[in-house]
């Protein structure tokens, strides 16, 4: 695109988180691009009170880091050389999953392991200095400028002016779950906004630790215990992360009836109180480095944007678009994937095309549908979950998932489809393929690891019993 066509167009995009960025990224091929954010965005890895949820533990899954990396080629590696660790999967994961645990062998998937805080102000480093991107710091959008059929940009308060117009050829909302948008689009007269909720009623809670001398140096594996959603009792996890600087990041969560506390004496109990207590017993005795930060509000929620008609010059995005339970780590990832499709479409039709806004909103609803349909149907289980309810079908689906994830702890080729899905390197049709689908017939606990599949030196780093008590019923299959 010609210098000249390019500085006749701009870009609103309204937020500077992951999903914020990246959209910003992408777009700044085509247009000049002003970033509204109500904070100050920092020039480091720095708390923004925008983004409470940065406290807990975050993971980009390899679906995300490859989509990342497509948009910010390099980015991988700017992770890593700022402190965050790149994880095999799952060589470097000790996790026991409804079915049980998964045992360690070669890398079938990875992740990126770090504080969100990192992961963020690696990449808004990236995106804040190319050509045509600008921001606008303690701004906060009052309401979308323009009619219901077309929005020529926002009204904004900004430090120096109230209600001053920024006007745009494109309005991007990447504001996160506080995003106003669709009461700004009713607002403009665009009704049939649908909005779908599915809340487990799911409490999370976050400590930081110093980790043991030595722990970060072998590469400490990341330690997950999930719940079971099948058993009709509260939905409890614990979640140790190693993360930059040799810390050690622990998040618990609870659903109604078995929620974690802001109580710091109870955070170690309630560890110890899940389904396997190792967790508990890693943090025990470590010295805790920042007090326990809960976030409440983590219902599952989506804006069908794209069964509106939405005006031209306007699309929704990340958070502002659809909200996950945080335990399956899908937001950043979904974002990124929906971004990658909407460059293709933007490399395809440039944003000229009066239909571009619907368009991209459209691209980017599969993978949003792919995300939610692994979320609520696992969340409706729990004791007092509330909001729409499987689709008829899904519990012979869910056996069928079950069954796989039974033989994941068995079989190697099994965790190797289990992670191709969780990491959303693949859609879940990948577990519909001949050669899974063979598998999953024949599969079976026998064999299952009976305890966590620490090895005698990370045991003895984390003082722990040194002998290896991941015992099995048998010799597990191939």
């Amino acid at each position: 695109m010609r210098a000249d066509a390019r500085s006749r167009r701009h870009v609103v995009v309204i937020g500077g988180s992951m999903a914020g960025l990246l959209a910003a990224a992408v777009l700044a091929e085509h247009a000049a691009v002003t970033v509204i954010d109500a904070d100050t965005l920092p020039d480091g890895p720095e708390p923004r009170r925008g983004l409470p949820q940065a406290r807990h533990v975050h993971v980009m899954w390899s679906g995300g880091a490859r989509a990342i990396e497509e948009i910010l080629p390099g980015i991988t590696e700017e992770w890593t050389a700022a402190g965050a660790l790149r994880r095999s999967l799952p060589a470097d994961l000790v996790t026991k999953t409804a079915q049980g645990w998964i045992p360690r062998s070669g890398e079938k998937q990875f992740n990126v392991s770090c504080s969100r805080d990192l992961l963020d102000s690696v990449v808004r480093a990236r995106v804040t200095g190319l050509k045509g991107v600008t921001t606008l710091h303690r701004s906060r959008v009052r309401s979308l400028e323009g009619t219901a059929a077309r929005i020529a940009g926002v009204r904004v308060d900004t430090p120096e002016e109230a209600g001053r117009l920024v006007s745009a050829d494109l309005v991007v909302d990447a504001s996160g779950r506080g995003s106003r948008a669709r009461g700004w689009l009713q607002e403009l007269g665009v009704g049939g906004i649908r909005q779908a909720e599915v809340d487990s009623g799911l409490v999370y809670a976050t400590r930081i630790f110093e980790a043991p001398a030595g722990a970060h140096a072998m590469g400490f594996p990341i330690v997950n215990v999930q719940s079971d959603p099948r058993v009709p009792v509260p939905g409890r996890t614990a979640t140790l992360v190693p993360i930059e600087n040799g810390l050690w990041q622990a998040t618990l969560s609870g659903t109604r009836g078995g929620r974690p506390t802001g109580d710091p004496d109870a955070f170690i109990p309630f560890a110890k109180s899940v389904r396997d207590p190792i967790v508990g017993e890693l943090l025990e005795g470590r010295k805790p480095l920042t007090d326990v930060a809960v976030t409440q509000g983590t219902t599952n929620r989506r804006i069908r944007f794209e069964k509106a008609e939405l005006p031209a010059g306007f699309f929704a995005v990340g958070d502002s678009v659809a909200t996950f339970n945080p335990l399956y780590g899908q937001g950043m990832t979904v974002a990124a994937q929906g971004l990658l499709a909407v460059r293709d479409l933007l490399r395809a039709k440039g944003l000229a095309d009066p239909a571009f806004g619907r368009q991209a909103q459209r691209a980017l609803a599969p993978q949003v549908a792919t995300a939610w349909e692994l979320a609520t149907s696992q969340d409706i289980l729990y004791p007092g979950a509330a909001g729409m309810r499987p689709r008829p079908g899904a519990g012979l689906l869910n056996a069928y998932v079950g069954r796989l994830m039974t033989g994941a702890t068995t079989r190697e080729p099994l965790t190797a489809a289990f992670l191709q899905v969780i990491t959303m390197s693949s859609p879940p049709t990948h577990w519909l393929r001949p050669s899974v689908v063979w598998r999953v017939l024949r599969a079976s606990g026998r064999g299952a690891l009976t305890a966590a599949p620490l090895t005698p030196a990370e045991r003895a780093v984390a003082g722990l019993d040194a002998s290896d008590p991941a015992g099995r019923t048998g010799s597990p299959a191939r």
